[in-house]
Parts: structure tokens; sequence; C-alpha cells
């Protein structure tokens, strides 16, 4: 019958076997050092963690492979393909949309000369609004400089008046200027649109680019 003490030590070598198996069951580890020699170890420097390491059993059976920390041109590479994927996203979505409004190059054509005509329009209203003050304040002038003549005083509502027509010129001008640089603007809009619809649809335009030339 064993003793208490060969009880204990029984099981101080039970334990002992225990965390070797369990030491040789959490894995080995094999790796290239930096002299490109395979090593088997239980341990693994942090240097050699980023070349690619195996995990092994303790029978030496492989069971994890863990590949190597991707290089800088890998990292900027799969950064630019999902760049690339963002934007093609992106590009299709656009696409999409620009397929339900116009189904054919020339749809968007004739959207583009209706849109120019409409700014135009309200130019050529704008100016010829201009041209009838321009009237009212060269008679205000007229009238001015025919009393400064006679040597009396300009009365301030005159003055007031001329300061009035002046400034309303100069806003319709500005207006102008605003709307025709909203024309440039929607026009290469539209081109732009007009040459992704040929591409997209395969149609080619029919139709002018020039909004004089639609009848």
């Amino acid at each position: 019958m064993p003793s208490r003490f060969s009880a204990v030590k029984i099981t101080a070598s039970a334990a002992l076997a225990f965390s070797l198996v369990a030491t040789a069951e959490a894995g080995m580890y094999r790796y290239t050092d930096e002299n490109g020699r395979m090593v088997i170890s239980n341990t693994i420097p942090q240097e050699a963690t980023k070349r690619g390491y195996e995990i092994l059993s303790n029978n030496g059976r492989v069971v994890e492979t863990v590949p190597p920390a991707p290089t800088e041109e890998e990292i900027a590479a799969r950064e630019a393909e999902k760049q690339r994927q963002k934007e093609l996203a992106i590009q299709q979505e656009q696409d999409r949309q620009l397929l339900k409004r116009y189904s054919h190059p020339d749809q968007a054509v004739r959207a583009m000369h209706r849109k120019i005509r409409e700014l135009e329009g309200l130019i050529q209203l704008k100016r010829g609004n201009i041209s009838v003050i321009s009237n009212q304040l060269d008679s205000e002038q007229r009238r001015a400089a025919n009393i400064e003549r006679s040597g009396g005083a300009i009365p301030e509502a005159m003055l007031e008046k001329i300061r009035r027509l002046e400034s309303q010129i100069r806003d319709l001008e500005r207006e102008i200027s605003i709307q025709s640089q909203e024309i440039d603007e929607l026009r290469a809009d539209f081109e732009a649109d007009i040459k992704r619809l040929e591409q997209v649809t395969g149609e080619p335009r029919t139709l002018s680019l020039d909004t004089s030339s639609e009848q």
C-alpha cells in the first residue's frame, strides 16, 4: 500500500507530465530566421512573425499556416484596389441614374438645348431691361446736365434716381454674367453626360451640340 509521501510524488509527476503534454499540444513554431534557416521552436521572435510561420502539433503536423505580413507595396496595392472598386461602384450608380433620365444621347442633347435656351431667354429679357433703364438714365442725366449748365442745383431726388438706375443696370449686368457662366457649366455637364451615354448605350448622338442648329 503506497504511503502518503508516495501518493504526493505520483500526483506531482502526473502534474508535470500533464504540463509537458499541454505545452506540446499548445504548439511548436516552424519559421525561417534572418539567415534563411528553418527553425522549429516553442517560441518565435517578433521579427520572424513578419516573415510568416507554421504552427505545429506535438506530432509535428501543421495545424495552421500564418502568412507573411504584407509589404508596403502590397498594402498600397490593396488600398488602390479598394479605391478602384469604390470608384467603380460610384460610376455604376451614376450610370444607373443617368440612364433613368435619358435612354439615348439625343435625349440629353435636346434637354441641353432646352435648358440653355431658357437661360438665354432670361439673359435676353434682362438685356432688354437694361436698354429701357439706360434710356431712363440718359434722360435723367441730360436733365441734370441742363440744370447744372443753367447754374442751378441738381435736386437730391434726381441724383438719387440716377444712382438707383445705375445700380439697377449693375445688378442686371451681374445677373447676366452669372447666368452666362451657368450656361457654360451646364453645357460642360451635359456634354460629359452625352459622351458617357454614348459609351454606356453604344449609341452615337445624331444631333449637333450647337444650340442654334436645332429647329
